[in-house]
């Protein structure tokens, strides 16, 4: 095998596909200042303990581990960076009110979480801290739609859930730790006839409100059927409020639900959504409530954001045209070097010709040249 192959799911970016990836990071991160979010950059590793606490299994089966040369501490990572921004808000910001913070940087995963997906996402995020009403889960779905178009997204369906449904109804199943991940894992799957062998102890309200949740998916009729079919609890309720006022306001948006839905990491705690566009094998974005976060760190914190992988949302985003630049001869004359510099601080792209290359054609589309006419610089239309 030849030493320059790259390990499975992991690759080189190519100048084309290097330019899609970073005008779409710019027009996010441009998107989440409009917003009023604040940029952070937390570390690509950090240790262990800090980097795991209270995100469960999923996250730390996706985390790559190693040893800490100078401690001797295990350290990893980072496969999300969710609970490294709850640690920045909870320790290093400190604040009392809310805190708007958005990030982007790569993460690594031991595993890809699909048959085409990378390794190495680079990862875009924003979150809001400090709010427990609706008012700041809305905010961060409008972001997250927004963010989709800015980057030229389109069809964008919105698919939501909420994560108390399940903790509700197996609040009371009377299931041990081993059986309830099956029963998430069933529900996930939608497997019906192992949720039915897995609930065979559970009362049996519980176990058929389970049965009833696997075909709860759609349109916005399954939010009335599941008021009928599901137990009247208070966490359900709730729930299934929450996410029809959250529906309403989402003007314009393909809205479906999926109140079997539990795919992503542990710590969600309350409405969560997925967003799909034609082309993508999987979701592009996902996020949600998730309150719990920061009590680990010692103060918790309400707490609501989202997260997508650039990479994949550039692979199922328009293509942009290529900015137009302008061809400028290579010589030393100082009336050339300083017009091609007054050029570039004007904001053009003018790509100087070695000598010897006039004829090779390279990434940018140079419409204009750079030519003397009467003992003056001047750009001309090519």
């Amino acid at each position: 095998m030849s030493a320059w192959v790259l390990p499975d799911h992991i690759a080189d970016v190519l100048p084309s596909e290097a330019r899609h990836i970073e005008e779409i990071r710019r027009d996010l991160l441009d998107m989440a200042r409009c917003y009023g979010y604040e940029l952070v950059m937390p570390p690509l590793l950090e240790h262990l303990e800090s980097l795991l606490s209270g995100t469960g299994e999923a996250l730390d089966l996706q985390t790559f581990k190693l040893v800490d040369q100078l401690s001797g501490r295990m350290m990893g990572l980072r496969a999300d960076s969710t609970p490294q921004v709850a640690r920045i808000d909870a320790h290093l910001l400190n604040r009392a009110g809310v805190t708007r913070l958005c990030y982007c940087g790569p993460v690594l995963h031991t595993r890809p979480s699909g048959p085409h997906a990378t390794r190495e996402p680079l990862q875009f995020g924003a979150e809001i801290y400090g709010h427990t009403g609706l008012e700041a889960d809305l905010e961060i779905l409008t972001l997250a739609l927004d963010s989709l178009k800015a980057a030229q997204v389109g069809s964008i369906g919105v698919d939501m859930a909420d994560a108390r449904i399940v903790s509700a109804l197996l609040q009371d199943s009377a299931l041990d730790a081993e059986r309830l991940a099956q029963v998430h894992a069933a529900l996930a799957a939608k497997d019906a006839s192992e949720l039915k062998a897995l609930s065979r102890h559970a009362p049996p309200a519980i176990a058929q409100a389970l049965q009833d949740l696997v075909q709860l998916y759609g349109d916005a009729a399954v939010l009335q059927e599941a008021q009928r079919v599901l137990p009247a609890l208070p966490g359900v309720r709730d729930a299934l409020a929450h996410l029809k006022w959250l529906a309403d306001h989402l003007d314009g948006a393909s809205v479906s639900f999926d109140l079997a839905d539990l795919r992503g990491y542990a710590y969600y705690s309350g409405a969560r959504f997925s967003m799909y566009a034609p082309g993508a094998s999987d979701a592009l974005v996902r996020g949600g409530r998730y309150d719990e976060v920061g009590s680990v760190f010692g103060r918790k914190r309400p707490a609501v954001g989202f997260s997508l992988d650039i990479k994949a949302v550039a692979a199922v985003a328009a293509v942009r045209p290529l900015r137009a630049a302008i061809r400028a001869p290579w010589g030393e004359a100082a009336e050339l070097r300083a017009a091609i510099a007054a050029l570039r601080r004007q904001g053009e792209t003018v790509v100087c010709v070695l000598p010897g290359h006039e004829s090779q054609v390279d990434e940018f589309h140079c419409d204009r040249e750079l030519v003397q006419a009467a003992g003056q610089w001047v750009v001309k239309t090519i």
